[in-house]
């Protein structure tokens, strides 16, 4: 069995309306993992972090009346959700390490001038070390 990739909006207003006002975001985080239940047929459900902060981004009181979400699940059953639109921590880190490499094949090794100069650094006492850095200056 490979990974299940939905999207889904979830209706919340009909689910958070039916509770007193300094409940509602509460609710409607419930009403979301409730959902994803039923509509991926597993208990294991991790909700990003994302989609709690759009929850709870008018406060308690005036939650969203729907959310649109990515949801993956794996050969393991456990359901993630994120927020539509927004990457996950983990295929952001991979870019960047594509990145990474890219730019490291492109660097330049340094010419042969380069590694007498930093041999003679080295070899060199460190008085004239801080004459060559006065001069420099």
């Amino acid at each position: 069995m490979a990974t299940i990739e939905r999207t889904y909006i979830i209706p919340l207003r009909r689910e958070f309306i039916k509770t007193a006002k300094y409940k509602r975001s509460k609710r409607a985080v419930n009403e979301v993992r409730r959902f994803l239940q039923r509509h991926m047929k597993s208990d294991n459900i991790k909700i990003s972090n994302n989609i709690n902060l759009e929850i709870w981004k008018h406060g308690i009181r005036n939650p969203p009346g729907k959310i649109k979400v990515n949801v993956t699940k794996d050969d393991a059953g456990l359901v993630k959700a994120e927020l539509f639109g927004v990457k996950s921590k983990v295929e952001e880190k991979k870019e960047d390490k594509k990145e990474e490499k890219v730019e490291e094949k492109k660097e330049v090794k340094p010419t042969e001038e380069k590694k007498e100069a930093v041999k003679k650094e080295k070899k060199a006492p460190k008085k004239v070390k801080k004459e060559a850095e006065a001069k420099t200056e």
